[in-house]
């Protein structure tokens, strides 16, 4: 019969003997990361054919589809230690792959994404695809009318944005996000917290769409891969509006944005004239 002595150190060896085994799940070393470049935006700025695009270098694995949405969903990071075997098993690696990488336009929107990114590898590089924030808001609700997510007409809808938006907190709206995901400066200045210029790549959408061969070529310097022609083919995702943008939603949308787009004529550099025409 076991003693009083002998009990308390069976129970204690079976207490530290788990609490030993709760430390190695906590503080486990982490998978190193095998994602080498993200596309991260903007939303209906060109991304699924910048996705397409990609899948024609040999060179380059990306997953089967386009749009993980791995670092802007808020259940993957509930614990403190992150197992990203998840996000790995998207990828199909192969020998000749030489980087890896995915395109999901949410993650340059989403306020917790960048650090995400960061922490997950902070050597990764940004692609981001710009358009005309005018016409990337009525797309976008374009888009939402087509899925009937959205039943609102535009103006009144941009109208209750804010109403809406305050509605998901404390998270940002995935979909009635019209004007805000347009307010580019501010998403780029958050990823420039966590990344140097040279690491994040910046293009206008438009620049892809008119020139593509030359456009993938600068991509796929930026990448350090081998250069290729790729074959443009058909355009990709041009929705049919229902209706075209009238003349007061047009004024509408310049008022709001040209406070926005002058402000990134400086952070980028570039002249946006076009886009307040």
């Amino acid at each position: 019969m076991r003693n009083a002595k002998d009990i308390i150190l069976h129970f204690r060896e079976m207490y530290y003997g788990q609490f030993r085994n709760d430390l190695r799940l906590v503080f486990k070393p982490p998978l190193p990361p095998q994602v080498d470049f993200l596309g991260c935006g903007a939303q209906k700025s060109g991304t699924t054919a910048l996705d397409n695009y990609l899948r024609q270098h040999p060179e380059i694995s990306l997953p089967e589809k386009k749009e993980i949405h791995y670092f802007d969903i808020e259940y993957n990071f509930r614990y403190l230690n992150i197992d990203h075997s998840k996000y790995h098993s998207f990828f199909n690696i192969k020998p000749n792959h030489k980087i890896a990488g995915e395109v999901t336009p949410s993650y340059m929107y989403w306020d917790s994404s960048p650090r995400r990114i960061w922490e997950y590898n902070p050597n990764i590089k940004i692609i981001i695809l710009l358009r005309n924030p005018i016409q990337r808001a009525y797309s976008h609700w374009n888009m939402s009318r087509s899925r009937a997510i959205e039943t609102l007409s535009f103006l009144d809808a941009v109208n209750q944005e804010q109403k809406r938006r305050r509605g998901c907190l404390p998270f940002q709206s995935k979909y009635f996000s019209y004007l805000d995901r347009g307010l580019y400066s501010s998403q780029i200045r958050r990823i420039y917290n966590y990344y140097p210029e040279e690491q994040v790549k910046i293009f206008k959408s438009s620049q892809l769409d008119q020139d593509p061969i030359g456009t993938m070529s600068e991509i796929f310097s930026f990448l350090e891969v081998h250069p290729i022609k790729i074959q443009p083919g058909e355009k990709v995702h041009r929705g049919r509006y229902d209706q075209p943008m009238t003349a007061e939603e047009k004024a509408y949308l310049l008022d709001f944005y040209t406070p926005e787009i002058r402000t990134l004529e400086q952070l980028l550099n570039w002249d946006c004239s076009e886009w307040l025409k």
